[in-house]
């Protein structure tokens, strides 16, 4: 699917992991991407590299969306420079660790930038998405919106709130040019930390430890086939969906709780 060279993509999170592999996967399709990521992170080295090796126009923005005020001043910089035909929400935080232990800016901060920097941006674009003749919407939520988990509470709460806010979207603008999807991966082959982090969770962890290369081609090509609810792990959101709240959440702390204890 080829767009005119004028209009972009904007992904947030986008220096390393899923981000990065959005990017990647539109700039393939001939599509102009705009990366958003916090500062420090080779944020400039990876945009220049998207644009010679797939020979797409980037441009990229240092923020730190956990700040209201950064949020604003990126999207009038976005909305006063660019056509924006694609937004993909995939900034998000997690962490683990005991309810008690967490300090008030480490809840805080999850709470802005997963909820309401999704929001707030989703926002402050819509109007310019709705000028363009096609226009699509992807968030990122996560498996945990369908489960609470002990020893990481708030992220799976702010994940509940991004599913039901795209689908509620997606509802509202069906009759428009703008289509909302929203997908809900697991855990991440980001780096090597991570990959540690989560086979420290045993058999359960690497079952379900996902290839950001794969889920982002997967979710472009779903996104424009107009696919509203993308799962790329459809045996973890069955037992999810079959599995009652009394044997998933103990299930999914333990796991979560070996984290800890390593």
């Amino acid at each position: 699917m080829e767009m005119k060279r004028e209009s972009y993509a904007v992904v947030t999170g986008a220096s390393q992991g899923l981000g990065k592999a959005f990017a990647e996967s539109l700039a393939k399709k001939n599509i102009n991407v705009i990366l958003i990521s916090l500062p420090n992170q080779n944020l400039k080295e990876v945009s220049k590299e998207i644009a010679e090796i797939y020979h797409v126009k980037t441009e990229y923005y240092e923020i730190d969306l956990s700040v209201n005020e950064n949020i604003f001043k990126l999207t009038e910089w976005l909305n006063r420079s660019f056509d924006i035909h694609i937004l993909i929400n995939n900034a998000g935080l997690g962490g683990t660790m005991k309810f008690v232990d967490a300090t008030s800016d480490y809840i805080n901060t999850i709470l802005q930038v997963n909820i309401a920097a999704t929001s707030l941006i989703t926002h402050q674009l819509l109007p310019n998405l709705l000028q363009q003749p096609q226009s699509y919407i992807l968030n990122v939520s996560s498996m945990a919106a369908f489960s609470p988990i002990g020893f990481k509470t708030v992220y799976p709460a702010s994940k509940t709130f991004i599913h039901s806010f795209s689908r509620g979207l997606y509802e509202e603008l069906k009759d428009t040019n703008v289509f909302v999807s929203v997908v809900n991966p697991g855990a991440m082959k980001t780096n090597s930390d991570v990959c540690r982090r989560i086979e420290k969770q045993g058999f359960l962890g690497r079952l379900t430890l996902l290839d950001p290369d794969k889920v982002a081609r997967y979710c472009i090509d779903q996104l424009f086939k107009r696919d509203s609810v993308i799962m790329v792990n459809p045996f973890s959101w069955l037992a999810m969906k079959v599995l009652p709240i009394w044997i998933t959440l103990p299930l999914m702390t333990n796991a979560i709780k070996k984290e800890i204890e390593v």
